[in-house]
């Protein structure tokens, strides 16, 4: 199979009417990042690129070969040009994206203070990406309706635009026969715990594939729904999502489908910084689930993609192309000629 052949495994709502051809799709916001390189208050000098975990999961996508849309909003200034050309540089398409004229682009400032700790400082309250509509999905869709709509739960919880433009996507996907993933992703900043469930429950039954850290997924079940992992997917499942895969940190992830459950862990790899390792992990299971490959090997390139990630610095500059996924697989200290 090629990187562009679609999925056809699922059995939920969107797997019923047959995926289509055209490109994954996934939208947010995405954000001019400041790295600095230590306390802020210091000053210093500060590296400046670009973040957002849905345009992280689209460039991860695009090196690993596949044809990517996303269609997000940034303001009309430096930082939204910035922006647009980092991802068009990265061959994923932004020909349906939104320049708000009205609005700054987000601001992210990455501190680090630690070896393993950095801190994260957002400035984006009334930004073009928390302004985000309807009608720029709609625009995407009406270009090519995607084989497969990627969602996060942080786009829902920047405000009432976003929110509904991401409802918009998931009866849209329905209409379309496009595979839904929805990754949980949840940010306590954006929202609370029991805002965040009273809106992603009411996804969960329209999702095929949910993707959660072990902490995440009680808020995509009713209250009672389970009170062990196990017992949890189990009621994702019943309520019509094909596969629910947990995200495990350092032990790696696990899938569970109608078949049973499969666990692959974590690569080992000298972790330089975890920031955008979930997005990473996102976008190899995604790839390989888009090649037709089984759970097992959407974990494994998950998996893999993910180590790339924490072996790097930023966001998604460590994402690997498709033929690089085999170094991993190299004996330490091995040259590669």
């Amino acid at each position: 199979m090629t990187a562009d052949q679609p999925a056809t495994r699922h059995g939920g709502a969107g797997a019923a009417r047959g995926p289509r051809p055209g490109p994954v799709l996934t939208f947010g916001e995405t954000m001019v990042a400041l790295r600095g390189s230590g306390p802020l208050k210091l000053g210093g000098t500060m590296a400046v690129s670009v973040a957002g975990a849905e345009s992280n999961v689209a460039i991860g996508l695009a090196r690993l070969g596949h044809s990517v849309r996303w269609a997000g909003a940034v303001g009309d200034d430096e930082a939204g040009r910035l922006v647009l050309r980092t991802l068009r540089a990265e061959a994923v398409d932004v020909s349906a994206a939104a320049v708000d004229a009205g609005a700054p682009t987000g601001l992210l400032l990455f501190e680090p203070r630690l070896p393993q700790a950095t801190r994260v400082h957002y400035y984006r309250s009334g930004s073009a990406g928390s302004r985000l509509s309807p009608e720029t999905v709609e625009r995407a869709f009406a270009t090519a309706p995607p084989r497969l709509v990627h969602l996060t739960g942080i786009t829902p919880a920047l405000g009432p635009g976003p929110r509904a433009a991401a409802e918009r996507a998931l009866c849209l996907a329905r209409e379309h026969g496009s595979v839904v993933c929805l990754d949980v992703n949840f940010r306590s900043r954006l929202w609370s715990a029991a805002v965040a469930a009273e809106v992603l429950r009411a996804w969960a039954p329209r999702v095929d594939v949910l993707i959660a850290s072990d902490d995440e997924l009680p808020l995509a079940l009713p209250e009672g729904a389970g009170a062990d992992r196990s017992a949890r997917a189990e009621w994702l499942l019943a309520s019509g999502v094909a596969e629910v895969v947990v995200k495990l940190g350092a032990d790696g992830a696990l899938v569970r489908t109608a078949d049973g459950q499969t666990h692959r862990p974590a690569r080992p790899v000298r972790a330089v910084d975890p920031v955008g390792a979930g997005d990473a992990f996102v976008a190899g299971y995604l790839s390989a689930l888009l090649d037709g490959a089984g759970p097992a090997a959407c974990l494994e390139r998950g998996v893999t993609t993910g180590a790339f990630a924490v072996a790097a610095h930023g966001d998604w500059e460590g994402a690997p192309t498709r033929a690089e996924l085999p170094l991993l697989a190299a004996e330490s200290g091995t040259v590669l000629r």
